[in-house]
């Protein structure tokens, strides 16, 4: 019998790439005539392009950029699709967990080229069970939906899940979709920002994680 579903962000969390999403946006918003602090850009990460356009140039922006913007996002972003980086530990830990019987399954807001190179970087996807992808939810994180989705895909209730990210996003959807949560620090995302976002606990990053399994909700 499986032990549960262990539902994982891939952003920040399996691979060491919020960073380069930061510059990418930075520089997509240049091309349209934006100045946006790159602070303002990080607290962002992790939402679905809409939303995060939303957050960062506010209700009263001329939308006819957005598709503009976005697309200058995918496109820079895609300039380091052939050399992403996984996390320390990242492959090691979804092959272990899948190894205790629980069911691995992605959550996140990539989709098409640009998870394929995800998964690539994190080389695990014989522990991986199923995805849900921006293409499968109508609302990205903070939505409850896409937790929701991975657990419909795992085929387990709530209360047998647990949800690992790096961002107040994660911590919010798996509190509203009643999932317990690990947050991992390496998103650059502040302990206490994870922690007041609904983390149940916190872990420096993959490896810490898998080196404190026993010690974690997956115990």
């Amino acid at each position: 019998m499986a032990a549960g579903a262990a539902i994982f962000d891939v952003d920040g969390t399996l691979t060491d790439t919020n960073h380069l999403h930061v510059v990418a946006w930075w520089e997509a918003f240049r091309q349209a005539g934006h100045t946006v602090p790159m602070p303002d850009i990080h607290r962002a990460v992790g939402l679905g392009s809409d939303d995060l356009i939303d957050r960062l140039l506010g209700e009263g922006r001329d939308r006819d950029q957005d598709s503009a913007i976005g697309s200058a996002h995918t496109v820079l972003y895609g300039t380091y699709f052939d050399r992403l980086p996984a996390f320390e530990g990242a492959g090691d830990l979804l092959r272990t967990l899948a190894g205790r019987d629980w069911q691995v399954v992605l959550a996140t807001s990539a989709s098409g080229p640009e998870l394929a190179a995800l998964r690539r970087a994190v080389d695990a996807d014989e522990a991986v069970k199923d995805t849900a992808s921006s293409d499968d939810v109508d609302e990205g994180k903070p939505s409850p939906e896409p937790v929701q989705l991975a657990l419909e895909l795992a085929g387990v209730a709530a209360g047998q899940a647990v949800f690992v990210g790096d961002t107040v996003w994660d911590m919010e959807a798996a509190a509203r979709a009643g999932v317990r949560s690990v947050a991992l620090l390496s998103g650059g995302i502040p302990r206490a920002d994870l922690e007041a976002a609904g983390a149940d606990a916190v872990f420096r990053d993959a490896a810490d994680l898998l080196a404190r399994l026993d010690e974690s909700p997956f115990a």
